[in-house]
Formats: C-alpha cells, sequence, structure tokens
C-alpha cells in the first residue's frame, strides 16, 4: 500500500491545482438562476436528480408564482407539482419546497439562516446545499460535495473518502477557507467539461501533473 502523503504535500499540491483550476474558470459558480436566498434555496432543492438547465426552464414560473418563503409555505401543493413537473421527483420536490419554506417561516421569519447548524435542520436541505446557501448567499466558507467534486477529490488524492462529509472534512484541511466555495465549483466545472466519469481528458487536463489520477483506468498500449 502507498504511504499517505503528509499534510504539507497536499496542501503544496491543492494550492497548485487551485491556481491552475482558477485559471481555466475564473468566473466559477452555480449555473443555477436566483435572485435572492429562498430562490436559491428552491432551486438547489429542485436540482437533485436533475440538470440545472432543466431546473432554469421551470424556475421564472415558480419564483412568479412563490416569489418568497411566505408565498411557498402556503402554496397549494397541486399547483407546485403542476410548475416543477419537469424537474422529475415533483412529488417528492414539493414536499421539501413547501416543508422548507414552512420552517423558515415559523424559525426564522422568513429569512434563509445563514449558519450550517439552522440549514441543515430545514427539509431537503443537507450539507451540499447548505454550503451552496453558504458559499453562494451569505459569502461564507463553504465547500460543496456533488458526484463531480466526489471524483475529482479521489482522482487527485485529496481524499480517500467517498462520504460528502468526510470529503468536505479533508479539503478543509488543505485548503483555505476562502478558497472553499470557489474551489468546488471549480472541480464541478473541470468534472463536467474534462475529468469525466468514463473517460477522463487527461491528456487535455491542465491540472495532470499534479494529479496522481487514482481509479483512472489507463488506455492498453497497442
Amino acid at each position: 500500500m502507498a504511504a499517505r502523503e503528509s499534510i504539507a504535500n497536499l496542501k503544496k499540491r491543492a494550492g497548485i491545482v487551485a491556481r491552475a483550476l482558477a485559471q481555466l474558470y475564473p468566473e466559477a459558480r452555480i449555473t443555477l438562476d436566483f435572485a435572492t436566498p429562498w430562490q436559491c434555496l428552491a432551486a438547489t432543492i429542485l436540482s437533485a436528480q436533475s440538470t440545472d438547465v432543466g431546473v432554469n426552464r421551470v424556475t421564472p414560473g415558480l419564483f412568479r408564482e412563490y416569489p418568497d418563503a411566505h408565498a411557498m409555505a402556503a402554496a397549494d401543493r397541486r399547483h407546485v407539482e403542476e410548475l416543477i413537473l419537469k424537474t422529475g421527483f415533483f412529488r417528492q420536490k414539493t414536499r421539501l419546497l413547501i416543508g422548507a419554506a414552512r420552517k423558515i417561516v415559523e424559525d426564522y421569519g422568513g429569512e434563509v439562516p445563514s449558519e450550517m447548524e439552522a440549514l441543515v435542520q430545514i427539509p431537503g436541505v443537507g450539507r451540499k446545499t447548505a454550503n451552496v446557501i453558504l458559499g453562494h448567499v451569505h459569502g461564507k466558507p463553504g465547500f460543496v460535495v456533488d458526484t463531480h467534486v466526489r471524483r475529482l477529490t479521489y482522482r487527485l488524492g485529496f481524499t480517500r473518502h467517498t462520504d460528502p462529509a468526510k470529503i468536505e472534512i479533508d479539503m478543509q484541511k488543505i485548503l483555505p477557507a476562502g478558497d472553499w466555495t470557489l474551489f468546488s465549483m471549480r472541480l464541478i466545472l473541470h468534472g463536467r467539461q474534462v475529468c469525466m466519469a468514463r473517460k477522463p481528458h487527461c491528456e487535455a487536463c491542465a491540472v495532470a501533473a499534479d494529479c496522481p489520477k487514482i481509479g483512472v483506468r489507463t488506455a492498453p498500449r497497442g
């Protein structure tokens, strides 16, 4: 078994990768459309098992009808289901949206809280969604772990874990807090465009020289 890389080396390599990705994706942010904290939370809930493009098609109508938590808390369930039908799992997502809105109205006066401990108590909000809210709404450090981030952090050798919470902890140890949000967003973009699950384009990857390519199958020669 290979020796575990020191924290010092991990920090150094993470810094190199972070700078390279920053050059590639300087404007990294989530691709969901929203104008308010509630809309960010709602769109992120809808993005589960759906594409951001698909979510962005339905949210204009949803937010026109239910622009804030107060409106959603009093929403007609069937009407919400109709509005978000194309995002998939629309019944479950409707329950989560209305449940989240009621929690926010009852406990926080309609304002989306800015602390992880409070956010994860809201229906439909796990650490991934909470970190999106922290980083993109409240300007607080939040490391978002989705399927792309989970894959890339493992391939890069930054973590040996597959559990999102443990990956988050590992990355927080080797990155400055100020880099958490943007670095995770850039990993998502890189995972979509270069480091795909089945056929990563290592030959065209800007961080290939600093990536141990853990778990990546190399094509046979000849």
